[in-house]
């Protein structure tokens, strides 16, 4: 999937009865990851796989909790509900595993894939 970094949409496919802990199914509004930001800095990207990602909300979430991450500058999900879903963060110098897994962590059940 190509994006560019001013728009990056938010996949969802729901099943309905995801069992995330969002009290709808109704897909999230706001923001689909993007950060207004100046690109021409150096960043860096890295790609994670992250198991436990059922629907929209849970994108949401995740994307949420990595945007809070210091440095962080872009945050893109490609939902797989129910299997791996692929999550890539830009930020300004590369991130400790252990920080996304704790950003993770903070969002819901949601794991690096090992």
């Amino acid at each position: 999937m190509h994006t560019d970094a001013t728009s990056l949409p938010l996949l969802e496919q729901t099943t309905g009865g995801c069992g995330c802990d969002h009290t709808d199914n109704a897909p999230p509004t706001g923001p689909t990851g993007t950060k207004e930001h100046d690109m021409t800095s150096e960043t860096t990207t890295k790609t994670y796989a992250v198991t436990g990602m059922t629907c929209g909300h849970c994108v949401q979430a995740v994307t949420s909790e990595l945007q809070a991450l210091e440095g962080v500058r872009d945050v893109a999900v490609d939902l797989i509900a129910g299997g791996v879903s692929s999550v890539t963060v830009t930020s300004t110098a590369a991130l400790e595993d252990a920080k996304v897994e704790s950003a993770l962590d903070e969002a819901g059940d949601y794991h690096l894939a090992s």
